[in-house]
């Protein structure tokens, strides 16, 4: 029993019989699978639906608009923020 484990462990390792030829097969299928990659991406983004450029343009304009809307209101909210804390620290001073 502890032969098989010790077996399957060298195998898995790549330490069985047949020395390093697991590695070179394995260091020869990487062209193919790179091929195989590549031709199922293909086949993947002909199946995506891309926008068209007036849908682009339009949710880019309102993401900038929303943005810029988002930092007025923080600026705004750290501008009241920091005055309320300096009149705080201020009473804290003059007890």
């Amino acid at each position: 029993m502890a032969e098989a484990v010790k077996m399957k462990d060298q195998t898995i390792r790549g330490g069985g019989e047949g020395g390093g030829s697991g590695a070179i097969e394995k260091l020869g299928e990487h062209p193919r699978r790179l091929r195989q990659f590549l031709h199922e991406v293909r086949v993947e983004m002909d199946k995506v639906s891309w926008p068209s450029w007036q849908d682009v343009r339009s949710t880019t304009i309102v993401v900038i608009v929303t943005v810029a809307l988002f930092g007025v209101f923080f600026l705004g909210t750290d501008y009241v923020s920091s005055k309320f804390i300096s009149w705080l620290i201020d009473i804290g001073k003059s007890l």
